[in-house]
């Protein structure tokens, strides 16, 4: 099984493919499509978009994992996290695929087995369960292996409850 995990974001949205089989769990890639300031409002939702749609293209995930988005001070940002959020899940949606969403903590909890852990804590564990030579860089493509690597860790009737629905 392929996973896409997609740490959502308007001016760098990070992503992660995992293969994961009979519990054997593999990086593939991970990266980021960015945007620009001088880019308009529309402009940059495109390129997300794009981006996404060109992911899946290329890595044909059989599911994506999307981070819960949680923030409690910048309402304004939170708009345009949103909006970038959602389309990259129409272009998951476009594609007729099976869309999941985890809450930060979930992910904190299924990678460390600490819903409380820090950045570096997730960094190092991320890069010794996947067995890569380096942490990934940068920090918004190793959040989206976490979120696949959390995925790939709830596969199962469990995933059910995690549907965007």
């Amino acid at each position: 099984m392929i996973i896409l995990g997609i740490d959502p974001g308007y001016a760098i949205l990070g992503y992660g493919v995992l293969e994961a089989e009979r519990g054997n769990i593999m990086a593939i890639d991970c990266g980021v499509i960015e945007t620009t300031p001088k880019m308009t409002f529309p402009e940059r939702l495109e390129r997300l978009h794009a981006g996404t749609a060109a992911l899946i293209g290329r890595f044909h995930p059989d599911h994506i994992a999307f981070e819960e988005l949680f923030f409690a001070r910048n309402t304004t940002t939170a708009l345009a996290v949103a909006a970038a959020r959602g389309v990259s899940i129409l272009a998951a949606q476009q594609a007729g695929l099976p869309l999941y969403e985890y809450t930060p903590m979930q992910i904190k909890l299924s990678v460390t087995g600490d819903g409380h852990a820090d950045k570096k804590q997730m960094q190092g564990m991320i890069t010794r369960l996947l067995r890569l030579p380096k942490i990934p860089k940068p920090d918004d493509a190793a959040d989206a292996l976490g979120i696949a690597l959390c995925h790939a860790n709830t596969i199962g009737p469990a995933a059910n409850d995690f549907l965007i629905k």
